[in-house]
């Protein structure tokens, strides 16, 4: 099998499952008994927690686990919204972020808030102008992911941050750095997000596990989960220790020769543009900087039927987010393309284990696809 869709899910290395297994089997304590095996469990949490947050690059004590980014997304917009509920009743974000954003969006706007959508230009691209110019005094919170999950598109999280900090420095900043983390360069110390979501799931750990930066302008925040007082007391419930090990140790691997990785995710990105562009009538979709995301269409070729003809031919890529499923992406809709350009939009991902033989079987495949309707080309 070749997998080129790590934009939904990735592989789990050997010594991720392998660190799992071991919490699974023998060092089964809950953190919050009081005998050796529950306090060895908590000193093992606050020993992983210490790894992902290096690897964000913040104190151990601002980051909060939860159970995936879209727990994590829900949570921040609630937090923000909350804390600033004196300030106003406004939201700014994007037409083309995770629905794990939007959905939240909606219902708030049911609950009286008022919510900017602010769509991109045909390449997918937001600039950080066009976001602060739709921020207003009553402006609660401006959420804007870091990566586009569809296009690669990277957006200016940095900018937008400093923007606020002189057109409206009490409106919060939260971003969904879900496909940003680990897969491009930044550091939330220096991003300047008040809320950053994270999954573990997208770079080689289990599924069930995330985690949300909480800034240090995140004075008053509304637990997510009343109970026990585990996670500072803001999401209580048993830690899910299996899951927490595995989400360290993919973090630790992941961020181990980062740059390397990232190098070379770009230059196998670059080696696919120029192999796909050799299939009659395709079309590179956006202008996405992240190293590991490729959007194309084949117009005219149903994405749904090149998704499924590469599977049967052992290569996984992907209509879009796996979120969808099948439905018609609001990412594609919001870049207002042609008709038959958004109807056969495909996305490959890459990971840093993918290769150009990886690529030059898509390609071929790709090609093949288009051969059997038009025997011509």
């Amino acid at each position: 099998m070749i997998y080129l869709d790590h934009a939904a899910t990735t592989p789990v290395p050997r010594a991720v499952a392998d660190a799992m297994y071991a919490v699974l089997t023998g060092e089964y304590g809950n953190p919050s008994s009081q005998y050796t095996l529950g306090q060895t469990a908590k000193k093992d949490v606050a020993r992983w927690r210490e790894t992902v947050a290096g690897a964000l690059g913040c104190p151990a004590d601002r980051l909060r686990f939860t159970s995936c980014g879209t727990e994590g997304d829900n949570w921040a917009l609630e937090a923000a919204c909350w804390q600033n509920r004196h300030l106003g009743r406004h939201i700014v974000t994007t037409a083309v972020e995770h629905s794990a954003v939007l959905e939240p969006c909606l219902w708030l706007e049911r609950q009286g808030f008022e919510v900017t959508r602010l769509a991109p230009d045909q390449n997918g691209e937001i600039p950080a102008e066009q976001v602060l110019a739709a921020v207003r005094p009553d402006t609660a919170l401006v959420s804007v992911m870091l990566v586009n999950n569809e296009t690669g598109c990277v957006f200016p999280v940095r900018e937008i941050a400093e923007g606020l900090a002189a057109r409206n420095p009490k409106t919060l900043l939260h971003t969904d750095a879900v496909q940003g983390f680990l897969k491009i360069p930044f550091r939330a110390d220096a991003l300047g997000a008040d809320l950053i979501t994270l999954s573990a799931h997208k770079i080689g750990g289990p599924k069930g596990i995330g985690a949300l930066y909480l800034g240090s302008r995140m004075r008053n925040v509304k637990p997510l989960l009343a109970g026990g007082g585990q996670e500072g007391g803001l999401r209580s419930g048993t830690e899910a220790t299996a899951q927490i090990a595995g989400f360290a140790k993919a973090a630790e691997l992941r961020a181990a020769n980062l740059g390397e990785k990232l190098e070379r995710m770009a230059e196998l990105k670059a080696y696919a543009k120029e192999r796909l562009s050799g299939i009659p009538g395709l079309v590179l979709i956006g202008r996405g900087a992240a190293p590991h995301i490729l959007a194309v269409s084949l117009p005219g070729y149903p994405s749904q039927n090149i998704v499924s003809d590469l599977s049967e031919k052992g290569i996984c890529i992907s209509a879009g987010s796996a979120c969808h499923r099948g439905k018609p992406s609001h990412v594609v809709a919001a870049l207002k393309l042609p008709g038959r350009v958004a109807a056969g939009v495909i996305r490959l991902s890459f990971g840093p284990e993918n290769t150009r033989a990886d690529v030059d079987a898509c390609a071929d495949a790709l090609a093949e696809h288009v051969r059997a309707r038009f025997p011509m080309l």
